[in-house]
């Protein structure tokens, strides 16, 4: 069937449109990872200056991770309101002057407050950006946009994040300055947003919507199968993603003994594996369906972990087995909070519910899990991490198997 080139299906908006939008969502979204995860590779050299320690990471990692979730949930209402463009800039702006006051930080407190309210602002970019990026896509292509823009935030701050970090101590006085440069990309984005995104108001096109008027209570939200299910796998997803990406300097550099340097090029294959991952494998979804792509890749992504315990100090090794472990646990991160959410539940519960996902998701497995994690570490070793990730993703597994179901008519759209 003939695929039209001119316009995004239903929309009335142009494939040039589709493809600048998706780009800058994209671009927004990397920054939100940047911005986000730049403080784990600086945090052997922070806790020396401020007195922190792994249950310290544990709560930084959690609190921001909390109030990401929170305000996802109640931002995916209020998107559905107002429309994604009024949420997403003021988000960008928040957020980029947010991560520069993390290099003000004097101590725990302080740090921990700044990226609490990082958090808020990173989390209401997040379900808005999704959707919109869906809503710009022709159907053909939400699966794989959705990967593009999803593959941003890890390929940024996973990838680059590290890199970057590294780099920029090499060159900069200290670790406080690092914070402020990387802030400025979000301001430029957000003035490019403004001009290029275009007004929306989702309420007022049935075409996005369906029957529905108004934005539908999170009561109503819950009672569809789909939500409560990818919300539980999100719990483990994000205990893997958000715990590796926690403490792993830590366990590099401290229980390894690599150095930064070393460091810095085995975390860059979280990012490469996250940014291929959330391309390819809901990309291969479209084709073959979205269940059978996730189990295949939660099976891939535990031996993977398995091997990571395996091999030791060679930092080769240790970056294929963080590359092919991110590249799977990324990819159904990717399934879950697109196609998996939106495909199953009315269009105008779209945003609500994906915020509710990723929100609720946020909360276990970005916050309480890392707290937990960080909180074993100091008792046990910095190597119980490893066993923490290995049975979130073994319980996620177990849940797909029972509770996932593929969306009605998803493989009949997908290679219409």
């Amino acid at each position: 069937m003939h695929v039209p080139t001119s316009t995004s299906a239903g929309t009335g908006w142009t494939r040039s449109y589709e493809i600048k939008a998706v780009a800058l969502l994209s671009l927004g979204f990397g920054l939100v990872g940047l911005d986000r995860f730049i403080i784990n590779p600086l945090f052997p050299v922070m806790s020396k200056d401020l007195g922190l320690n792994y249950q310290h990471l544990g709560l930084i990692s959690a609190v921001l991770a909390l109030a990401w979730g929170l305000s996802s949930i109640f931002t995916g209402h209020l998107s559905d309101r107002v429309g994604r463009k009024r949420v997403l800039i003021p988000a960008v702006v928040i957020f980029s002057v947010l991560v520069a006051a993390s290099g003000l930080a004097s101590g725990l407190a302080s740090l921990l407050m700044i990226r609490a309210l990082m958090g808020l602002s990173e989390g209401a970019y997040v379900p808005a950006s999704i959707v919109a990026t869906q809503e710009a896509s022709h159907p053909r292509r939400i699966g794989l946009n959705i990967g593009i823009q999803q593959m941003a935030a890890p390929l940024v701050g996973l990838g680059f994040g590290p890199v970057v970090a590294v780099g920029l101590l090499k060159v900069l006085p200290n670790w406080h300055w690092v914070f402020g440069v990387v802030a400025v990309p979000g301001l430029l984005t957000a003035a490019l947003m403004y001009r290029i995104l275009k007004n929306d108001a989702p309420l007022a096109h049935p075409s996005h919507l369906g029957s529905g008027s108004n934005p539908v209570s999170w009561k109503e939200l819950l009672r569809h199968r789909a939500v409560i299910v990818n919300t539980l796998c999100m719990f483990c997803w994000l205990t893997c993603l958000i715990v590796l990406t926690a403490f792993m300097p830590n366990y590099l550099t401290d229980h390894l003994k690599l150095s930064m340097d070393q460091m810095g090029m085995v975390l860059a294959g979280q990012g490469l594996g996250s940014f291929v991952g959330m391309v390819a494998v809901p990309a291969i979804s479209d084709r073959i369906g979205r269940k059978s792509v996730m189990v295949v890749a939660l099976v891939i992504e535990l031996i993977s972990l398995w091997l990571l315990t395996q091999v030791g100090a060679d930092p080769f090794q240790l970056f294929v087995a963080l590359f092919v472990s991110t590249f799977m646990v990324a990819g159904v991160v990717a399934i879950t909070v697109g196609p998996l959410t939106s495909g199953a539940i009315p269009a105008h519960m779209a945003t609500g519910a994906t915020g509710i996902v990723v929100g609720l998701g946020e909360v276990v497995g970005g916050a309480v899990a890392p707290a937990i994690a960080g909180g074993l570490a100091q008792q046990f070793g910095i190597t119980i991490i490893l066993n923490v990730v290995l049975y979130a993703i073994a319980l996620g597994l177990v849940i797909v198997l029972i509770g996932v179901r593929e969306p009605k008519g998803a493989l009949n759209t997908a290679i219409a």
